[in-house]
């Protein structure tokens, strides 16, 4: 593929993928706005209130502003990564955003890569065992992966190699890379199944499609081996619907962490979430919002561009298929 197709469908989807986050930040403050409760109760929390406090959090915030001039005027902050300070901490929500990120992407990567290094192998397995009691087995791991939420193999996991083991860490995310990994394991195995589960079925569903094809039966009988007929012939054919998944499951994993990170104590994005949920601290619900979107819609761009690697007859230029 050349390099000015590519350039410009990347520059056509940076500027729609920038629309689409306009219009997210749109939704989650109309939504916050219309949330039930006033604005200077969400604000003052569980703190005394008086007229004068009041007035001043009213003026603080633009409380008196139309709704469309409030929007602006946090969209214009929020353009230059300021999205105000938090209401229980009085940090900046950037800040705390930055601290909390690098667990949440460490996390989120640990997760999907051990669902791809185990996922598409037994996909490809199942595929070419498909009927048999591997296949059978394989299926049933899926159907186990997809029916149990990450909590609930989370606490499964900790009980048993944390608690009645003592193998692994309890808690914490650990501090260096490899103190890191070490911690994170357990809570990146069990946020891994669903995933894995989900990319084994549909590694499964294009391989036996591939499998089906004249070009695998012809490749067998002029005596190609048959790891190559698979590797070579199958599976480079059936990559676009597994990068398809692989995409998916990576949104999964890195937007997904909510219940995972708060059965482990670790402190990310989805625990912070969950604490400025529970402390209605509008700026902070507003900044995760913001990133959770924008991390999903930079991994459909990164899916996209993919496509050309698996599939160089791809093309992207303006009007093409």
């Amino acid at each position: 593929m050349s390099g000015r197709p590519l350039i410009g469908f990347v520059a056509r989807r940076l500027v729609a993928l920038v629309l689409l986050l306009i219009v997210i930040s749109f939704l989650v403050f109309t939504l916050l706005y219309l949330a039930p409760g006033s604005a200077e109760q969400a604000l003052l929390g569980t703190r005394p209130s008086s007229p004068q406090l009041l007035a001043t959090l009213r003026a603080q915030y633009h409380l008196d502003d139309p709704f469309l001039q409030q929007y602006w005027l946090w969209l214009s902050h929020a353009a230059q990564f300021d999205f105000g300070e938090s209401i229980r901490t009085g940090r900046t929500v950037t800040d705390s955003i930055g601290a909390r990120i690098p667990v949440t992407l460490f996390l989120g990567v640990y997760s999907f890569v051990i669902a791809l290094l185990l996922g598409i192998p037994l996909g490809v397995l199942a595929a070419v065992r498909r009927r048999g009691a591997v296949d059978r087995a394989v299926v049933s791991l899926t159907v186990f992966g997809v029916s149990t939420p990450a909590f609930v193999s989370g606490v499964f996991l900790l009980y048993v190699f944390a608690v009645a083991l003592g193998w692994m860490p309890s808690y914490g995310a650990g501090t260096g890379f490899f103190d890191r990994l070490w911690h994170l394991t357990l809570p990146a195995v069990a946020m891994s199944l669903i995933a894995m589960a989900l990319l084994i079925k549909l590694t499964r569903t294009a391989m036996v499609t591939a499998l089906e094809q004249d070009y695998v039966a012809f490749a067998q009988a002029r005596g190609v081996p048959m790891r190559e007929v698979i590797v070579r012939y199958a599976l480079r054919n059936a990559l676009v619907p597994i990068v398809t998944a692989a995409g998916l499951v990576l949104n999964v994993v890195l937007t997904g962490t909510v219940l995972v990170e708060a059965t482990f104590a670790l402190p990310g994005l989805g625990s912070l979430l969950v604490e400025a949920v529970q402390n209605k601290d509008v700026p902070m619900l507003q900044g995760v919002a913001i990133v959770f979107a924008a991390i999903t819609i930079c991994v459909n761009l990164l899916v996209d561009l993919a496509y050309t690697v698996v599939d160089p007859r791809i093309r992207f230029e303006r009007g093409a298929a």
